[in-house]
């Protein structure tokens, strides 16, 4: 049990607020964008600047409490109970340097503000379906990105990070400092340390192409039928995806569509609109479209593509890396969320991989996926009365797409971790070991031990 004394040691050395669960503050400083994941610390720090962060940790590790970390909370999948949860969402810096095309940001500063920066310049992020998600713990997840087929993962683009470690220790790291522990942590979400701050590249941008065309969700089999067929035409430049949508009556579905079965294709571009146009037609001669966004797009705009809610949900989620798209994959798919069914997940999508996503970053690091064809991704709505529909509905389809899948997953799409095998699978065992072995080294004690987290190798 803490003390008094011991939250007062904490606050004496820290700027930001150091709250507890009778505190007034307690519950909007733990608030996750997931609202189905209530985390209950026995402390939160509402971290300032990086010498908060270690400073946090430090006390946490006298106290013999286990540490936690969110900015966000877009991927708040498992539950915080007790320890430290030291939040950095005020960690707001921001710096884009045109001239070098790189970034740099503090913890908390999302996706969306770092385009507000960049896009004037003609300069762009690696960012993914939504531009509300934090940059760092997208990242270091790997990060999957809009136009990834065209430039790789996120995580294949970081120059430097500032980390803080198990034992309170604030490192500037790159490919030449402490290359190994940088390496793990891109991809490795966190199981080594706090990142405070990051630096990436950027990419010059000129015309841009995106948007989504929706069918009826009668018609998903033709469509996917076509979708596998028009995918192997695509440049890498081109990165589509497509998803099986049970839309709600909520005011975040556009009135046209609530309380519909739809399909939902995504397409963005770096092309102008006779190219874009081009490229889409042959899916535009699919079906008949109940709605068509497709065209040339102001960069700011890019949530337009995905169209991901903006305001913080109850959801469960998990994901799979999938070797093929075939008819056999199709039919498992769609005899389990396709028309008829009592599918209840709002969300079941097919992101197509390849391109540069497939080959190795120019500095090592521990993504996963690259020699996956596609990733399968579920979502529902994790609330009464359909939540544990929507828990075994996961568990079905996943157990289906077992044949097709190459056994592994993106740790950002795994959804909630379970067991130490079930956790490994987000890295291939090659990688695994490695991380078990920098585990060992940078947190002996398993301070870092929530969200994802591995073990290190037995002593």
């Amino acid at each position: 049990m803490l003390a008094p004394e011991d939250i007062q040691a904490l606050s004496s050395t820290v700027r930001g607020p150091v709250l507890t669960p009778d505190s007034e503050d307690y519950a909007a400083e733990t608030f996750a964008f997931n609202a189905a994941t209530v985390h209950r610390p026995d402390v939160v720090l509402g971290a300032e600047d990086a010498q908060d962060v270690a400073a946090g940790v430090r006390w946490a590790a006298a106290c013999g409490l286990p540490v936690a970390v969110q900015a966000t909370g877009h991927g708040a999948d498992s539950v915080v109970e007790g320890g430290l949860l030291i939040s950095t969402r005020r960690l707001q810096a921001l710096q884009v340097d045109p001239a070098a095309r790189t970034a740099r940001v503090g913890a908390g500063v999302k996706w969306r503000s770092v385009l507000e920066a960049s896009v004037p310049h003609g300069l762009v992020g690696l960012h993914g379906s939504s531009t509300d998600v934090g940059v760092v713990g997208y990242t270091v997840g790997g990060g999957l990105p809009v136009l990834g087929r065209a430039h790789g993962f996120a995580a294949d683009h970081v120059r430097s990070m500032e980390v803080v470690t198990a034992d309170g220790a604030l490192r500037r790291i790159n490919a030449e400092a402490e290359a190994e522990l940088f390496a793990l942590m891109l991809g490795g979400k966190g199981n080594f340390g706090i990142v405070t701050e990051l630096e990436f590249s950027l990419f010059p941008l000129g015309e841009f192409y995106g948007g989504g065309i929706i069918y009826p969700g009668a018609d998903a089999a033709v469509i996917l039928a076509a979708f596998r067929q028009w995918l192997p035409t695509l440049p890498e430049d081109a990165s589509p995806s497509i998803s099986l949508l049970r839309l709600p009556d909520m005011e975040f579905v556009p009135a046209p569509l609530r309380g519909q079965f739809v399909v939902h294709l995504r397409f963005a571009a770096a092309a102008g609109r006779e190219e874009g146009d081009r490229l889409l037609a042959p899916m535009r001669a699919v079906s008949t479209p109940l709605m068509d966004t497709a065209g040339p797009m102001d960069y700011l705009d890019v949530d337009q593509i995905h169209m991901d809610p903006a305001d913080p949900l109850p959801f469960a989620d998990a994901g799979a890396l999938l070797t093929d798209l075939n008819e056999e994959t199709v039919a498992d798919l769609l005899a389990l969320a396709g028309e008829g069914t009592d599918c209840p997940l709002l969300l079941v999508e097919i992101r197509p991989l390849g391109g540069a996503l497939a080959r190795a970053g120019a500095l090592p690091n521990a993504v996963s996926g690259r020699d996956a064809a596609f990733l399968l991704f579920l979502l529902g709505f994790k609330m009464p009365p359909i939540a544990e529909a929507v828990q075994a509905s996961i568990r079905t389809i996943l157990a289906a797409m077992a044949p097709h899948s190459t056994g592994y997953t993106l740790v950002n799409f795994h959804g909630q971790p379970g067991d130490e095998a079930d956790r490994a699978r987000a890295w291939s065992p090659a990688v695994y070991e490695r991380m078990r072995a920098a585990k060992a080294s940078y947190d002996p004690a398993n301070v870092l031990r929530f969200g994802h987290a591995i073990t290190g190798v037995p002593a």
